[in-house]
Protein backbone atom coordinates (compact mmCIF):
# COMPACT_ATOMS: atom_id res chain seq x y z
CA UNK A 1 0.00 0.00 0.00
CA UNK A 2 1.62 3.24 -1.14
CA UNK A 3 1.82 6.38 0.94
CA UNK A 4 -0.39 9.12 -0.48
CA UNK A 5 0.86 12.69 -0.43
CA UNK A 6 -2.38 14.63 0.04
CA UNK A 7 -0.59 17.98 -0.07
CA UNK A 8 0.85 17.11 -3.46
CA UNK A 9 -2.57 15.95 -4.65
CA UNK A 10 -3.98 19.43 -4.00
CA UNK A 11 -0.82 21.23 -5.09
CA UNK A 12 -0.30 23.01 -1.77
CA UNK A 13 2.52 23.25 0.74
CA UNK A 14 2.38 21.51 4.12
CA UNK A 15 2.12 24.96 5.68
CA UNK A 16 -0.98 25.83 3.64
CA UNK A 17 -3.81 27.53 5.50
CA UNK A 18 -7.36 26.19 5.57
CA UNK A 19 -8.42 28.86 3.05
CA UNK A 20 -5.59 27.92 0.67
CA UNK A 21 -6.57 24.26 0.87
CA UNK A 22 -10.21 25.11 0.24
CA UNK A 23 -9.34 27.28 -2.75
CA UNK A 24 -7.04 24.64 -4.27
CA UNK A 25 -9.66 21.92 -3.79
CA UNK A 26 -12.44 23.92 -5.44
CA UNK A 27 -10.27 24.76 -8.42
CA UNK A 28 -9.17 21.15 -9.00
CA UNK A 29 -12.64 19.73 -8.32
CA UNK A 30 -14.13 21.94 -11.03
CA UNK A 31 -11.36 20.98 -13.44
CA UNK A 32 -11.61 17.21 -12.95
CA UNK A 33 -15.30 16.77 -12.12
CA UNK A 34 -16.83 13.80 -14.03
CA UNK A 35 -19.60 16.02 -15.39
CA UNK A 36 -16.97 18.18 -17.06
CA UNK A 37 -14.98 15.16 -18.31
CA UNK A 38 -17.51 12.51 -19.39
CA UNK A 39 -16.07 9.09 -20.27
CA UNK A 40 -12.66 10.07 -18.92
CA UNK A 41 -11.62 7.46 -16.38
CA UNK A 42 -8.42 9.32 -15.63
CA UNK A 43 -10.33 12.46 -14.64
CA UNK A 44 -12.71 10.40 -12.50
CA UNK A 45 -9.78 8.81 -10.64
CA UNK A 46 -8.12 12.19 -10.19
CA UNK A 47 -11.41 13.59 -8.86
CA UNK A 48 -11.52 10.81 -6.25
CA UNK A 49 -7.92 11.54 -5.23
CA UNK A 50 -8.72 15.24 -4.86
CA UNK A 51 -11.76 14.50 -2.72
CA UNK A 52 -9.80 12.09 -0.54
CA UNK A 53 -7.06 14.68 -0.01
CA UNK A 54 -9.61 17.33 0.86
CA UNK A 55 -11.43 14.95 3.21
CA UNK A 56 -8.24 14.76 5.28
CA UNK A 57 -6.65 18.20 4.95
CA UNK A 58 -9.88 20.16 5.49
CA UNK A 59 -10.49 18.38 8.81
CA UNK A 60 -8.13 19.68 11.54
CA UNK A 61 -8.18 16.38 13.47
CA UNK A 62 -7.57 14.23 10.40
CA UNK A 63 -4.86 16.58 9.16
CA UNK A 64 -3.05 16.45 12.49
CA UNK A 65 -3.15 12.66 12.52
CA UNK A 66 -2.02 12.50 8.90
CA UNK A 67 0.92 14.83 9.58
CA UNK A 68 2.01 12.65 12.50
CA UNK A 69 1.56 9.49 10.51
CA UNK A 70 3.47 10.73 7.47
CA UNK A 71 6.71 10.93 9.37
CA UNK A 72 6.39 7.27 10.44
CA UNK A 73 5.18 5.85 7.14
CA UNK A 74 8.61 5.22 5.63
CA UNK A 75 9.80 3.59 8.86
CA UNK A 76 6.79 1.32 8.83
CA UNK A 77 7.42 0.35 5.21
CA UNK A 78 10.95 -0.70 6.11
CA UNK A 79 9.83 -3.09 8.85
CA UNK A 80 9.72 -6.85 8.09
CA UNK A 81 6.26 -7.63 6.76
CA UNK A 82 5.24 -4.00 6.96
CA UNK A 83 4.45 -3.45 3.29
CA UNK A 84 1.58 -5.85 3.00
CA UNK A 85 -2.05 -4.87 3.44
CA UNK A 86 -3.14 -5.86 6.92
CA UNK A 87 0.27 -7.37 7.75
CA UNK A 88 1.43 -7.02 11.34
CA UNK A 89 4.05 -4.32 11.85
CA UNK A 90 7.52 -5.56 12.68
CA UNK A 91 10.42 -4.26 14.69
CA UNK A 92 8.27 -3.14 17.60
CA UNK A 93 6.50 -0.41 15.57
CA UNK A 94 3.15 0.31 17.20
CA UNK A 95 0.79 0.54 14.27
CA UNK A 96 -2.29 0.43 16.50
CA UNK A 97 -1.84 4.05 17.60
CA UNK A 98 -2.92 5.13 14.14
CA UNK A 99 -5.98 2.88 13.82
CA UNK A 100 -9.37 2.59 15.41
CA UNK A 101 -9.98 0.01 18.10
CA UNK A 102 -6.30 -0.77 18.56
CA UNK A 103 -6.19 -2.99 15.46
CA UNK A 104 -4.96 -2.55 11.93
CA UNK A 105 -8.00 -0.57 10.87
CA UNK A 106 -10.79 -1.78 8.61
CA UNK A 107 -9.79 -1.47 4.95
CA UNK A 108 -12.50 0.07 2.81
CA UNK A 109 -14.88 -2.14 0.87
CA UNK A 110 -14.53 -2.38 -2.88
CA UNK A 111 -17.40 0.06 -3.37
CA UNK A 112 -15.90 2.80 -1.21
CA UNK A 113 -14.59 6.03 -2.74
CA UNK A 114 -11.45 6.28 -0.63
CA UNK A 115 -8.21 4.32 -0.83
CA UNK A 116 -6.94 1.55 1.41
CA UNK A 117 -4.38 4.00 2.72
CA UNK A 118 -7.19 6.25 3.96
CA UNK A 119 -9.01 3.30 5.49
CA UNK A 120 -5.92 2.04 7.29
CA UNK A 121 -5.13 5.46 8.70
CA UNK A 122 -8.59 6.63 9.73
CA UNK A 123 -10.75 3.53 9.75
CA UNK A 124 -13.67 3.03 7.39
CA UNK A 125 -16.18 4.55 9.78
CA UNK A 126 -14.65 8.02 9.54
CA UNK A 127 -15.42 8.59 5.89
CA UNK A 128 -18.29 10.94 5.31
CA UNK A 129 -18.63 10.04 1.66
CA UNK A 130 -17.50 6.41 1.56
CA UNK A 131 -19.50 3.29 0.74
CA UNK A 132 -23.24 3.67 0.44
CA UNK A 133 -23.47 6.77 2.57
CA UNK A 134 -25.07 9.72 0.78
CA UNK A 135 -23.02 12.85 0.34
CA UNK A 136 -23.65 16.35 -0.99
CA UNK A 137 -22.45 17.15 -4.47
CA UNK A 138 -19.70 19.69 -5.17
CA UNK A 139 -20.44 23.40 -5.44
CA UNK A 140 -20.11 25.13 -8.80
CA UNK A 141 -18.78 28.67 -9.09
CA UNK A 142 -19.49 31.27 -11.75
CA UNK A 143 -19.13 35.02 -12.32
CA UNK A 144 -21.70 37.39 -13.80
CA UNK A 145 -20.71 40.82 -15.13
CA UNK A 146 -23.12 43.72 -14.57
CA UNK A 147 -23.19 47.36 -15.57
CA UNK A 148 -23.72 49.96 -12.86
CA UNK A 149 -27.24 50.57 -14.20
CA UNK A 150 -28.08 46.85 -13.99
CA UNK A 151 -26.86 46.71 -10.39
CA UNK A 152 -28.84 49.88 -9.63
CA UNK A 153 -32.18 48.81 -11.11
CA UNK A 154 -31.90 45.03 -10.70
CA UNK A 155 -34.04 42.68 -12.73
CA UNK A 156 -33.98 39.25 -14.40
CA UNK A 157 -30.81 37.82 -15.96
CA UNK A 158 -29.90 34.47 -17.48
CA UNK A 159 -26.61 32.72 -16.80
CA UNK A 160 -25.31 29.51 -18.40
CA UNK A 161 -23.48 27.08 -16.11
CA UNK A 162 -22.43 23.54 -17.10
CA UNK A 163 -24.53 23.87 -20.26
CA UNK A 164 -27.65 24.77 -18.30
CA UNK A 165 -29.45 28.12 -18.58
CA UNK A 166 -30.50 29.50 -15.21
CA UNK A 167 -32.72 32.54 -14.75
CA UNK A 168 -32.13 34.65 -11.66
CA UNK A 169 -33.24 38.02 -10.35
CA UNK A 170 -30.64 40.69 -9.62
CA UNK A 171 -31.60 42.67 -6.52
CA UNK A 172 -31.12 46.47 -6.64
CA UNK A 173 -28.00 47.56 -4.80
CA UNK A 174 -25.85 44.55 -5.71
CA UNK A 175 -22.18 45.26 -4.97
CA UNK A 176 -19.03 44.36 -6.88
CA UNK A 177 -17.60 41.08 -5.59
CA UNK A 178 -20.84 40.08 -3.89
CA UNK A 179 -21.62 36.33 -4.01
CA UNK A 180 -25.02 34.66 -3.86
CA UNK A 181 -25.80 30.96 -3.41
CA UNK A 182 -28.34 29.04 -5.49
CA UNK A 183 -29.02 25.81 -3.66
CA UNK A 184 -29.41 22.52 -5.55
CA UNK A 185 -27.83 24.00 -8.71
CA UNK A 186 -24.38 22.48 -8.18
CA UNK A 187 -22.98 19.02 -8.89
CA UNK A 188 -25.02 15.87 -8.28
CA UNK A 189 -24.87 14.25 -4.87
CA UNK A 190 -23.31 10.89 -4.16
CA UNK A 191 -25.48 7.86 -3.46
CA UNK A 192 -28.70 9.86 -3.41
CA UNK A 193 -27.28 12.83 -1.52
CA UNK A 194 -28.39 16.41 -2.25
CA UNK A 195 -26.96 18.42 -5.10
CA UNK A 196 -24.38 21.07 -4.33
CA UNK A 197 -24.92 24.80 -4.72
CA UNK A 198 -24.08 27.31 -7.42
CA UNK A 199 -22.08 30.28 -6.12
CA UNK A 200 -22.39 33.34 -8.37
CA UNK A 201 -20.03 36.27 -7.85
CA UNK A 202 -21.04 39.61 -9.39
CA UNK A 203 -18.49 41.82 -11.13
CA UNK A 204 -19.49 45.43 -11.82
CA UNK A 205 -17.97 47.11 -14.84
CA UNK A 206 -16.36 50.50 -14.12
CA UNK A 207 -18.52 53.48 -15.08
CA UNK A 208 -16.73 56.66 -16.14
CA UNK A 209 -19.65 58.82 -15.00
CA UNK A 210 -19.91 57.67 -11.41
CA UNK A 211 -17.72 56.81 -8.44
CA UNK A 212 -19.38 54.55 -5.89
CA UNK A 213 -18.54 54.53 -2.19
CA UNK A 214 -20.82 52.12 -0.39
CA UNK A 215 -24.30 53.34 -1.27
CA UNK A 216 -23.19 56.90 -2.11
CA UNK A 217 -22.44 58.07 -5.65
CA UNK A 218 -20.34 60.96 -6.92
CA UNK A 219 -20.63 62.38 -10.41
CA UNK A 220 -19.42 65.41 -12.33
CA UNK A 221 -22.21 67.77 -13.45
CA UNK A 222 -21.31 70.12 -16.33
CA UNK A 223 -22.88 73.58 -15.96
CA UNK A 224 -22.81 76.36 -18.59
CA UNK A 225 -20.71 79.33 -17.50
CA UNK A 226 -23.49 81.90 -17.88
CA UNK A 227 -25.87 79.80 -15.74
CA UNK A 228 -23.27 79.51 -12.99
CA UNK A 229 -22.76 83.30 -13.11
CA UNK A 230 -26.43 84.29 -13.16
CA UNK A 231 -27.94 81.36 -11.23
CA UNK A 232 -31.13 79.50 -12.05
CA UNK A 233 -32.43 75.98 -12.57
CA UNK A 234 -30.31 73.29 -14.17
CA UNK A 235 -31.18 69.64 -15.05
CA UNK A 236 -28.74 66.83 -14.22
CA UNK A 237 -29.05 63.28 -15.59
CA UNK A 238 -28.73 60.62 -12.85
CA UNK A 239 -29.27 56.86 -12.58
CA UNK A 240 -32.75 57.55 -11.22
CA UNK A 241 -33.59 59.94 -14.08
CA UNK A 242 -33.33 63.71 -14.64
CA UNK A 243 -33.07 65.86 -11.50
CA UNK A 244 -33.50 69.65 -11.36
CA UNK A 245 -31.13 71.63 -9.17
CA UNK A 246 -31.14 75.34 -8.34
CA UNK A 247 -27.87 77.23 -8.74
CA UNK A 248 -27.08 80.35 -6.77
CA UNK A 249 -25.69 83.31 -8.72
CA UNK A 250 -21.89 83.23 -9.05
CA UNK A 251 -21.61 79.53 -8.24
CA UNK A 252 -17.86 78.65 -8.24
CA UNK A 253 -16.37 75.90 -10.35
CA UNK A 254 -15.98 72.65 -8.35
CA UNK A 255 -18.89 73.38 -6.02
CA UNK A 256 -20.10 70.15 -4.37
CA UNK A 257 -23.82 69.56 -3.89
CA UNK A 258 -25.43 66.75 -1.91
CA UNK A 259 -28.70 65.24 -3.11
CA UNK A 260 -30.13 63.09 -0.33
CA UNK A 261 -31.65 59.77 -1.32
CA UNK A 262 -30.45 60.01 -4.93
CA UNK A 263 -27.57 57.56 -4.55
CA UNK A 264 -27.41 53.77 -4.85
CA UNK A 265 -30.18 51.51 -3.52
CA UNK A 266 -29.49 49.86 -0.16
CA UNK A 267 -29.34 46.10 -0.77
CA UNK A 268 -32.51 44.31 0.39
CA UNK A 269 -33.83 47.54 1.95
CA UNK A 270 -36.68 48.62 -0.29
CA UNK A 271 -37.07 52.38 -0.64
CA UNK A 272 -33.73 53.23 0.98
CA UNK A 273 -30.96 54.90 -0.99
CA UNK A 274 -27.59 56.46 -0.40
CA UNK A 275 -26.78 60.05 -1.38
CA UNK A 276 -25.62 61.54 -4.66
CA UNK A 277 -22.80 64.10 -4.63
CA UNK A 278 -22.50 66.46 -7.60
CA UNK A 279 -19.24 68.17 -8.53
CA UNK A 280 -20.17 71.19 -10.64
CA UNK A 281 -17.79 71.74 -13.54
CA UNK A 282 -18.17 74.99 -15.49
CA UNK A 283 -18.35 74.67 -19.27
CA UNK A 284 -16.86 77.58 -21.23
CA UNK A 285 -18.77 78.72 -24.33
CA UNK A 286 -17.22 77.66 -27.63
CA UNK A 287 -17.16 79.25 -31.11
CA UNK A 288 -17.95 82.78 -29.90
CA UNK A 289 -19.56 85.15 -32.37
CA UNK A 290 -18.22 88.66 -32.86
CA UNK A 291 -21.07 90.26 -30.86
CA UNK A 292 -20.41 87.81 -28.03
CA UNK A 293 -16.71 88.64 -28.04
CA UNK A 294 -17.55 92.34 -27.88
CA UNK A 295 -19.81 91.79 -24.88
CA UNK A 296 -17.10 89.80 -23.09
CA UNK A 297 -14.58 92.54 -23.83
CA UNK A 298 -16.98 95.09 -22.39
CA UNK A 299 -17.39 92.93 -19.29
CA UNK A 300 -13.63 92.59 -18.96
CA UNK A 301 -13.26 96.37 -19.24
CA UNK A 302 -15.92 96.95 -16.59
CA UNK A 303 -14.20 94.47 -14.24
CA UNK A 304 -10.88 96.21 -14.81
CA UNK A 305 -12.35 99.58 -13.86
CA UNK A 306 -14.03 98.23 -10.74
Amino acid sequence: MDYKDYYKALGVEKTATADQIKKAYRKLARQHHPDVNPNDNGAEQRFKEINEANEVLSDPDKRKKYDQFGADWQRYQQQPGGAGRGAPPGGGFDWSQYTQGGGGGRPFDEGDDFSDFFGSLFGGGSARAGGSRPGAGPDYQAELELSLEEAYHGGPRTITVQGKNLRLTILPGTADGQTIRLRDQGGPGRNGGPRGSLLITFRLRPDARYARTGNDLTQDAPVPLYKALLGGEHTVETLSGPVKITLKPETPNGTRLRLRGKGFPVYKQAGQFGDLYLRLTLVLPQRLTEPEKELIQQLAALRAEA
